[in-house]
């Protein structure tokens, strides 16, 4: 990206106030580090993320200027990796330009195999003069994925792992079914894909790990993760006989990648009053429940790189 774009990106975030919070302030710096990020990705000024839009385009230029700053190497010659997509219900418009944006933190061991970290960064856009910011949906996701890429960066972990920000999530997974149809690294060589799509709000009090049901030598790795997590854990929305709606197999973009075999464990809230509405803003996420959660999603994303090698291929 030209560097005018990212620092016109910077200067409009930076002029944004961010909203008050109706939670205790955070007392640590990391979480009120934690909490400044996600106001700023789910400002109004990013109109609601939506693919093919300036706001699409901001915040995709502030989640590069955010690795840049912390050292993460993109994979490729650019973080930013278009793909052309039909919208859904395109009329006029037959095909828009979206785009992922993938970063690499290297591991110890050089080669081998890799794991995928994921998050979307696309939503709702502008509705009716309503700006749909989408703080949990999933702005959460993606600042978390940022927040556990500066862990692996001062401690490597042992395997690559690939940060994938997703676009077009919102309009049918296509971002991660473009990532997983043209590959930027060998399919063959993922192990594992770790996606996160909604866990900053805690009004139903958990946060749910899917996906153990279809790959069950994943679900002790995450039982090893959520000992110490701080946060309450539970294991489900993986399975068929589940009313319409509640089975998560295919409901987030790890469903691209259970879709090719991968194994998959997805991290996410049930559905809250504000899922998919003008009102999921940063001021309605508890500080504390997000910080764990995200400790959470760190601590899992090293458990899996530590048990990598009982993963069988595929």
């Amino acid at each position: 990206m030209h560097p005018r774009v990212v620092l016109i990106a910077s200067l409009l975030i930076a002029a944004v106030p961010l909203r008050a919070q109706p939670f205790a302030a955070p007392r640590d710096s990391a979480t009120r580090v934690l909490m400044s990020r996600l106001a700023t990705l789910s400002a109004d000024s990013m109109e609601g993320r939506r693919t093919g839009t300036p706001g699409s385009t901001r915040a995709r230029a502030w989640l590069v200027q955010q690795l840049t700053a912390m050292g993460a190497k993109p994979v490729g010659a650019s973080y930013e990796h278009p793909f052309r997509m039909r919208p859904r219900g395109a009329g006029a418009v037959d095909s828009i330009t979206a785009v992922n944006v993938v970063a690499r933190i290297p591991g110890r061991a050089a080669g081998g195999r890799a794991l995928v970290m994921s998050a979307h960064y696309d939503h709702l856009g502008v509705r009716n003069g309503e700006v749909f910011n989408g703080a949990d949906d999933d702005a959460s996701g993606c600042i978390a994925l940022l927040t556990v890429a500066e862990q692996l960066l001062r401690t490597p972990p042992q395997h690559d792992v690939i940060l994938a920000f997703f676009d077009a999530e919102e309009m049918g997974l296509q971002g991660a079914r473009a990532f997983v149809n043209a590959p930027p690294v060998p399919l063959a060589s993922i192990a594992a894909n770790l996606n996160l799509d909604m866990v900053a709000r805690q009004d139903a009090g958990a946060l749910w790990v899917s996906g153990t049901s279809h790959y069950p030598f994943l679900k002790p790795v995450a039982e090893s993760a959520s000992k110490t997590s701080g946060v309450s854990v539970r294991f489900g929305h993986d399975t068929k006989d589940l009313k319409p709606g509640d089975d998560w197999t295919n409901s987030s973009d790890h469903g691209a990648f259970h879709g090719k075999g991968i194994p998959f464990l997805y991290l996410g809230v049930e559905d809250h009053p504000d899922y998919h509405k003008s009102g999921d803003d940063a001021d309605k996420v508890d500080p504390a429940f997000y910080a764990r959660s995200v400790a959470f999603a760190g601590a899992l994303l090293r458990a899996l790189d530590k048990a990598l090698p009982q993963i069988p291929p595929r």
